[in-house]
């Protein structure tokens, strides 16, 4: 072989892997857009959705990339988080909670973004219609305000001398806010109970809530489905246990944590369902042909040590509905 031959072969074998890992596809990214922190529920929200993106076939830094953006609790923050993400290009949104699915829908119609909220999508303008969402969203809707009445009968058959309820929603969520307490007023005239519709949007609040709630006389309380609420699972159920006041909770996390009782749906197992269509979208699924997801199932959790404390005794047929008791 001529000298002149020789080293333009070599040259070229050296050469090939840089030109062959150019050429080498690019990892998607993901952009979610949290509106607490990663420790919202105990971590099981991010842990949910990692689990649905692996059902897929994708895990985080082996074959795709996640960029988080997270408003600890900041609605005001989301709208900016989602410009970034945008800016940034990335595949799909993740955007769990009602008050990051509007600012991620008006950041983009281009993207496609997979939510998950407790209100009814179509009625928020998220998407056309449950079963053919129609744009750039979809995800799921464990409508949380459609079984607030149910949340009520159960807390009225715990306490049925009770004359006065309170409902704690989150102003800083006006969409789901105003919402939830139309449900809640509807139920609350039906069961012929007085509502107190109190309002908290910090920690300060919270507490500055629960002085109301007792200086009026309020006998029970509902926390309504708000991610902010979700973040602050150990302050709600301690104030409920300082001022003895019989609760009813959104999801099983507070149970566990020591609160009264829950009714609904499960935010991991809706997060791990994000995390599914997600991927699928990846995969090159459109987000305008998969349905709007709604739980399977709905968890009524009992805590009897909590109800001991209190002073109340479960009726038996409020404890044959239950799914799970906490002793």
């Amino acid at each position: 072989m001529k000298r002149r031959a020789f080293i333009t072969l070599l040259g070229g074998a050296a050469a090939w892997p840089i030109a062959a890992r150019a050429q080498q596809p690019t990892m998607p990214v993901i952009g979610f857009l949290g509106t607490a922190s990663p420790q919202l529920l105990g971590g099981e929200l991010l842990r949910g959705f990692k689990r649905g993106l692996a059902e897929t076939g994708y895990v985080e830094n082996e074959n795709v990339a996640i960029e988080y953006r997270w408003a600890e609790d900041r609605y005001d923050r989301l709208a900016a988080l989602a410009a970034e993400l945008v800016q940034r290009r990335v595949r799909v949104i993740a955007a769990p909670g009602s008050p990051a699915a509007l600012p991620a829908k008006a950041a983009t119609s281009v993207i496609p973004i997979v939510f998950m909220i407790a209100s009814d999508p179509v009625k928020l303008g998220l998407v056309a219609s449950l079963n053919r969402p129609g744009g750039n969203l979809t995800g799921v809707a464990y409508l949380n305000d459609e079984i607030a009445p149910k949340r009520l009968q159960l807390l009225h058959q715990l306490i049925p001398a009770a004359q006065s309820v309170g409902f704690l929603i989150n102003p800083a969520n006006p969409s789901a806010a105003a919402a939830q307490t139309k449900e809640m007023q509807d139920a609350a005239d039906t069961t012929g109970l007085q509502l107190t519709v109190i309002n908290a949007s910090t920690a300060a609040e919270l507490d500055s809530a629960f002085d109301t709630l007792v200086r009026d006389k309020v006998e029970a309380l509902q926390i309504a489905p708000d991610p902010f609420f979700g973040s602050s699972v150990d302050q709600l159920v301690r104030l409920a246990a300082r001022h003895k006041l019989p609760t009813i909770y959104p999801w099983r996390e507070f149970t566990a944590a020591g609160g009264l009782m829950n009714y609904g749906a499960s935010i991991p197992d809706a997060l791990r369902q994000v995390g599914a269509y997600t991927g699928q979208i990846l995969k090159g699924a459109s987000p305008a042909d998969l349905p709007v997801q709604r739980p399977v199932k709905l968890l009524f959790a009992l805590n009897l040590n909590t109800a001991k404390e209190l002073g109340l005794e479960i009726p038996p047929t409020l404890l044959a509905l239950a799914d799970e008791v906490i002793e």
